[in-house]
């Protein structure tokens, strides 16, 4: 898990899909957390993402730096607790221009079940992670 969260901290962006209906979404996210043993990310309850995820919380995730990838197929969790929002509001604070903790808006989910294959051009078979 730790190997995720430094990949996705170093890459900065990642991209997330999601389904609605039977039309994948996907857009660039930029939160990753480490908290209580867990890896978070952060939305928006109003955004049609949180929507998606809530209608179906299968989503995959996808990051690429430097010639090398990740790929995480995973079950997201909502974890509306006001210590989970603080931890990543103190690991994001630009983002408390937006989000305060408890505001009725503010997502953090976790990722529950998540096989992360790293790859790169330069090894034929991937290198498999799951937590």
């Amino acid at each position: 898990m730790e190997e995720v969260y430094e990949f996705l901290k170093k890459a900065q962006t990642y991209y997330l899909a999601t389904v609605e209906g039977d039309q994948p979404r996907v857009r660039p996210l930029g939160t990753i957390d480490l908290f209580e043993g867990k890896l978070y990310i952060q939305t928006a309850l109003s955004k049609a993402v949180s929507r998606q995820i809530a209608a179906n919380p299968k989503v995959e995730i996808c990051a690429f730096v430097e010639g090398e990838w990740l790929r995480v197929e995973t079950t997201l969790v909502d974890d509306p607790r006001s210590e989970t929002q603080a931890h990543m509001l103190d690991a994001y604070p630009m983002l408390k221009d937006r989000y305060a903790v408890d505001d009725g808006n503010n997502q953090v989910l976790y990722l529950q079940d998540a096989t992360a294959s790293f790859f790169s051009f330069t090894s034929p078979e991937p290198h498999v992670v799951e937590f």
